[in-house]
């Protein structure tokens, strides 16, 4: 009887979820236009939807942005991607810089969409703190010359927990509660889980989907096989553990997004 009742429990799970599937990818380009409406007061089409994304190394795009990315292109929003190192913790930031423009062309970002920053003050390291106001002076810079209406970056809490990722974090905020920014641009950041969520997988989107968020990114098994394609691009990263973070990780099937609020707050700046 209690082998009746796993399988029962199983498979209303699994057909939970190609509902929510089927229904995430109805909804999404409407919650993409809420989104932008909300500081714009006219209609945008799905090409004037422009999106940067800014991660902090090459690998970050795939490992936890690539939902979001396939999503994005699949419907003609014009994707860029800022990334503010080339990742040269070991030394293979040439290297890791080319990884990185074959992993966004798996994706479907062109290279001529892809900025790499290789500057001194912002090293590829965990112990380093990141100046914030140089961080938001490279952000604004880009964001002011494409005229982006929407800007993807990580939470407080950097999904992994890297200081780099914080930092851009920081910076996003500030630049958001500063008004600096057009007001036609929304600010959204990726939403870190706990361990236990972030590797069951696709297993977790009922769990996603039913907890508030302004934007949640989805993609079947055909789509994770573009993303784990785009992963593979970065071989040097390819130690076993990372073979498990693709397999496990719902950053690879899921994202959800809260936006960064706008408006006048006192932030630290160094």
């Amino acid at each position: 009887m209690g082998i009746y009742i796993i399988f029962l429990i199983v498979f209303f799970h699994l057909v939970l979820i190609k509902c929510i599937y089927d229904r995430h990818r109805r909804t999404l380009i409407m919650s993409l236009k809420r989104l932008i409406k909300v500081l714009s007061s006219r209609e945008t089409s799905n090409s004037e939807i422009r999106v940067l994304i800014v991660t902090a190394h090459p690998d970050d795009e795939c490992m936890f942005f690539a939902p979001t990315i396939i999503r994005l292109v699949e419907l003609n929003a014009c994707v860029h991607l800022l990334c503010l190192s080339e990742g040269n913790y070991y030394n293979q930031g040439i290297q890791r810089k080319q990884e990185l423009l074959n992993s966004c062309a798996v994706l479907g970002i062109p290279a001529s969409r892809i900025t790499v920053v290789d500057h001194k003050e912002l090293p590829d390291d965990p112990k380093a703190e990141w100046s914030i106001s140089l961080v938001s002076a490279v952000i604004v810079k880009h964001v002011m010359v494409h005229s982006f209406n929407m800007v993807l970056t990580f939470d407080e809490r950097g999904v992994s927990g890297h200081a780099n990722h914080i930092a851009i974090h920081k910076a996003v905020s500030h630049l958001a509660f500063s008004g600096q920014f057009p007001q036609d641009c929304c600010f959204l950041s990726l939403v870190t889980v706990g361990l236990l969520r972030k590797y069951l997988c696709f297993l977790e989107l009922p769990i996603s989907w039913l907890l508030p968020s302004c934007l949640c990114c989805i993609i079947g098994l055909e789509d994770y096989r573009q993303a784990k394609a785009a992963m593979l691009c970065h071989r040097t990263q390819l130690l076993w553990f990372r073979y498990l973070y693709i397999t496990f990780s719902r950053y690879m099937f899921i994202n959800t997004f809260q936006m960064i609020s706008q408006g006048p707050k006192h932030l630290k700046i160094y």
